[in-house]
């Protein structure tokens, strides 16, 4: 079922490589694109309220079925007036299938042709989720962008089992475009096929057949080096439509986000900004900041002259000290200061092309992480 009010509006390709400066119109508001979600797994971005999250410039938010499912239960949050409702959050959202945990849980798992058998990670208890029912969760949490349940797996791997995963994956997002009834909910593809070009392009042409409003690009960043990803995905965009967004999903170095847009990806997500600013980790244009060095604790410069963000109001010895006093305020103000960074290289990249200037922005952008 092809959902209404959603339209992708490709504004402009860089001339200098494949970045692209797009819009994604939703009932909900419209997204600028290239965009990064950060993930709110259970409903919520670690530490991060909705209104702080809004200050940081996201756009849009990622939610997850598995771990929704389990806790509360998704007819729970329908009945508190769906995912927008129980989370306070107006703007888009969209949910990740529960694909990633076979991967992620793969001990806990039993993959059938029918679907995935799971052991909860909270009590052991069972849960079932076919790519009917994966579709039927989503669309009682209410969000705006739905996933077709994938197989992922590990890489690297036998190549049977890749393939084997693979087509599986193609022939469970053909029973979720079937399932799919609601028609204010847009449901987006995942190509899969590790490090295999033709195995890459083969699935996105047969993906590209069941003609999805969008399409991502899954099974990366699960232990491949990032050459092996960059060119994964060279070989697989051209595959992808030029009239639909392109999701990378859970990829999230900030050096990954701007080499994958410079091949032509849209939108991102990962939980890295967050997790990596509940361990003391900020993200800066010259790279990662460790707080919980001792370097830190006598240094009055913020983390970034020029950021707004709340953590950015106060010294990095003063973060030092909180994390060293294991106060709470230290993560969230971090992961506030992660993720305002990751929007901020967002709007960035979006001038860049727009300025046909991306291939300067992402030299100058890499040459201070190096630095």
């Amino acid at each position: 079922m092809a959902s209404s009010g959603f339209r992708f509006e490709l504004m402009h390709t860089d001339t200098g490589s494949n970045a692209r400066r797009g819009r994604l119109h939703t009932p909900r508001g419209s997204v600028e694109l290239p965009t990064f979600m950060p993930v709110g797994t259970l409903g919520t971005v670690k530490g991060v309220d909705v209104d702080r999250l809004r200050s940081t410039g996201s756009q849009i938010v990622l939610g997850n079925t598995y771990h929704l499912a389990l806790r509360p239960g998704a007819d729970v949050v329908a009945s508190l007036g769906g995912l927008h409702e129980f989370m306070g959050w107006s703007g888009p959202i969209l949910t990740d299938s529960g694909g990633f945990q076979v991967f992620s849980l793969a001990d806990r798992v039993k993959v059938t042709e029918s679907g995935v058998s799971f052991r909860s990670h909270i009590d052991g208890s069972p849960l079932e989720i076919t790519p009917e029912r994966s579709i039927a969760i989503q669309e009682l949490l209410g969000s705006d962008f739905a996933m077709a349940f994938d197989h992922v797996v590990a890489l690297p791997n036998k190549r049977e089992v890749i393939a084997d995963a693979t087509w599986r994956s193609v022939r469970w997002a053909e029973r979720c475009r079937q399932a799919a009834q609601r028609n204010d909910q847009m449901l987006l593809g995942i190509v899969q096929g590790g490090l295999d070009p033709r195995l890459r392009q083969d699935c996105a042409k047969a993906l590209v057949a069941l003609d999805f409003q969008g399409y991502a690009i899954g099974g990366l960043s699960v232990g491949e080096p990032p050459p092996e990803m960059y060119a994964t995905l060279e070989a697989t965009i051209p595959a992808l439509p030029a009239d639909r967004p392109r999701y990378l999903m859970g990829v999230g170095r900030p050096e990954d986000l701007v080499e994958s847009m410079a091949r032509g990806v849209d939108m991102f997500d990962c939980v890295m900004p967050t997790r990596n600013g509940r361990n003391a980790l900020a993200f800066t244009d010259r790279g990662t900041i460790r707080l919980r060095n001792a370097q830190h604790e006598r240094d009055s410069s913020p983390l970034e002259a020029d950021c707004p963000c709340p953590a950015c109001q106060h010294s990095r010895g003063y973060l030092r000290h909180l994390f060293q006093a294991k106060e709470m305020l230290g993560p969230i103000l971090t992961s506030i200061h992660n993720i305002t960074y990751y929007q901020r290289l967002m709007a960035e990249a979006r001038l860049a092309i727009e300025s046909d200037a991306f291939d300067e922005f992402r030299r100058a952008k890499l040459a201070g992480w190096e630095a």
